[in-house]
């Protein structure tokens, strides 16, 4: 039925009296109604196939343009107009996704989130889990991306025990090699040196779950990895495939959807191979481009679904999230 002008006021005029228009007077922050002052768990659920997955924002950073190696103020400024993404406060405001499948009856969550190591706005994975009603003894297996705090540091509680209590941890073997080298940890500045005990720390509790990944066998229920090197030396995305679709969590492929997709050779301070990471960036971006992939991320605006399209030398992002909501 196509509804016209007349269809619109007839249905307006027979609204309740009750669905008026509070007056701009009304205060919101009456005794009634007091301001609430916070979010609501970020979620959302979609399905890939035959799995469930449900993205998880743990929160967000606001990400300092000095972080950003050999940065071109006049092209950031460009590709930040382009794709509608304002700077806040000189910085750029940047998600913490993770994400939980539910595959085959069993729970899997890519990337554990923050917890307290990184401030009051993050640190809020576990509640979303909770408001979907998982509790954290129920997940299987815990897939890293890589061993940086932003993605590690729930796996620990304020005790530093195990939160994932009957879940295996998997990373790949030379992610965990590299942060738990000790030749390498007494030879860089003092200034990283916090990461590799947060690293340690945040990991040690699961030696005794461990699964080292070498190669590209099956880790999971429905997950293959893909070594991405470049950000860290392990650095891994998972490939989940359910039925007859697929989604690929590329873990810090990109960081700053404003940015990279626009200017891919663009690297951060965080990078520890940044010619490297360019390098598998592009690699991937023409990958997932070619073949039309479902990807997700880590830093991908929430939630962070979507597709990748070539744009000359560059690429363009396509969010998709409607496509596939339950």
């Amino acid at each position: 039925m196509t509804i016209n002008r007349r269809h619109f006021l007839q249905g307006a005029a027979a609204l309740p009296a009750a669905a008026a228009i509070v007056p701009a007077t009304a205060n919101l922050a009456n005794a009634a109604a007091p301001l609430v002052g916070q979010q609501v768990p970020g979620i959302y659920r979609f399905t890939v196939g035959d799995a469930e997955v449900t993205a998880l924002l743990d929160g967000h950073l606001d990400f300092g343009t000095e972080l950003i190696n050999d940065l071109d103020e006049a092209k950031a400024a460009e590709a930040m107009a382009k794709n509608m993404q304002p700077m806040m406060n000189g910085s750029l405001r940047i998600p913490v996704n993770g994400y939980l499948v539910n595959s085959g009856g069993r729970l899997t969550l890519i990337d554990a989130g923050t917890a307290q190591l990184m401030g009051p706005t993050l640190g809020k994975l576990e509640s979303g889990l909770a408001a979907v009603g998982v509790q954290p003894s129920d997940i299987d297996t815990v897939l890293l991306t890589h061993i940086h705090p932003d993605h590690s540091g729930g796996l620990v509680n304020g005790e530093g025990k195990a939160v994932f209590e009957n879940a295996e941890l998997a990373v790949s073997k030379t992610e965990w090699d590299f942060w738990y080298d000790d030749s390498i940890l007494a030879g860089v500045p003092d200034g990283n040196k916090p990461f590799f005990h947060m690293a340690r720390n945040t990991t040690s509790p699961y030696r005794n779950r461990l699964k080292l990944i070498e190669g590209e066998g099956e880790v999971a229920a429905g997950f293959t990895p893909l070594a991405l090197p470049g950000h860290t030396p392990g650095h891994t995305g998972y490939m989940l495939n359910s039925g007859d679709e697929s989604l690929l969590f590329w873990g810090d492929v990109i960081h700053m959807t404003g940015l990279q997709f626009t200017h891919p050779d663009m690297t951060i301070v965080y990078d520890m191979d940044p010619v490297q990471t360019a390098q598998t960036r592009r690699n991937l971006m023409d990958r997932a481009a070619a073949d039309n992939l479902l990807v997700t991320g880590a830093h991908i605006d929430f939630p962070g679904l979507g597709r990748v399209h070539r744009d000359g030398d560059a690429y363009r992002y396509q969010a998709a999230p409607w496509q596939y909501a339950l």
